[in-house]
């Protein structure tokens, strides 16, 4: 009996490993996007800001009653079904006021937020490229205002703005320039030095030309927290002059001018004080988170924001 011999079968031809495929490069916008919506409190804080900003746009299309308004039959009321934040005792609806000064408080912390940080960007970048002479003066302009009290000098120059909130703008970009400078003047230092801008300066480009297009875009992070801090800073400030006479007067009102009002009757009338602090909490707190947010999510060397 003769044994079939074992056939074995040919091993199939082994298919070429396909080549990787090249991960997508991120852009810097996409990757600052994701590293800010890692950071929790952060994506909380943008989520309150934007509610607080619809609130400020909206409240006067569904309010009943405009600041202006004085209903006699409800003096010193609290909240109720016809004046939804109360009444104060001249009879003014809380909410309408409440919508105003956080619109008005909202107009002064943007503008000067962005004044503060133009002027100093401007400034602080100027003095460390030119250096000599001009960064002598700057610096011992800074250096002069830096010893000054800044709350003493806000107080002096709005004295006479009449609750203007267009002069108390000016009044505080004057005012608070000098701080977020210094700190610009520091690191622009280091930039000076690199070669792109060396390149630039022996290539003929002028001086103000080479600060617009190469110094002040590598400090841009910085930018964008100094102003978003700012806005903090601005708010704090505005309610802080408001609240001991020297800001928004009436019949404009902002939300330092409602809690200094509400402050001398918190404890007959909790309302009008509560309902602008509450919106001003809310306010500074979810700006600060913001700011937090951005630090971690522009600086490269932060781990909070995860990896990209």
């Amino acid at each position: 009996m003769t044994m079939n011999p074992v056939q074995t079968s040919s091993p199939l031809p082994e298919e070429p490993p396909t080549p990787a495929q090249p991960r997508k490069r991120l852009s810097k916008a996409a990757l600052y996007t994701r590293r800010y919506m890692r950071n929790k409190p952060a994506v909380g804080g943008a989520v309150i800001f934007i509610l607080i900003v619809l609130f400020a746009i909206v409240g006067p299309l569904i309010s009943p009653h405009t600041h202006t308004d004085l209903d006699f039959l409800a003096l010193n009321k609290g909240p109720s079904a016809e004046h939804w934040f109360g009444t104060t005792g001249s009879g003014n609806d809380v909410f309408a006021m409440v919508v105003v000064g956080l619109q008005r408080s909202l107009m002064i912390a943007v503008s000067v937020s962005v004044g503060v940080t133009a002027l100093s960007a401007i400034i602080g970048t100027t003095a460390a490229y030119f250096g000599g002479s001009f960064e002598r003066i700057m610096l011992g302009l800074i250096h002069f205002f830096m010893v000054v009290p800044t709350f003493l000098l806000l107080a002096i120059l709005s004295n006479d703005s009449g609750g203007d909130w267009r002069v108390i703008s000016i009044v505080m970009i004057v005012a608070t320039w000098f701080f977020p400078a210094r700190v610009i003047w520091t690191l622009s230092l280091s930039i000076r030095e690199r070669e792109y801008v060396t390149a630039a300066r022996y290539m003929g480009v002028r001086g103000f030309t080479n600060v617009v297009r190469h110094m002040l875009p590598n400090i841009g992070s910085l930018l964008v927290i100094n102003f978003t801090l700012g806005i903090v800073s601005a708010v704090n400030t505005e309610t802080g002059l408001s609240f001991i006479g020297f800001g928004v007067k009436l019949p404009d009102v902002s939300l330092g001018s409602l809690i200094g009002a509400g402050s001398a009757t918190i404890s007959s009338t909790p309302w009008i004080f509560l309902f602008p602090a509450i919106v001003l909490t809310l306010l500074t707190v979810s700006m600060a988170l913001v700011a937090d947010g951005l630090r971690d999510a522009l600086d490269p060397t932060s781990a909070a924001g995860g990896r990209a």
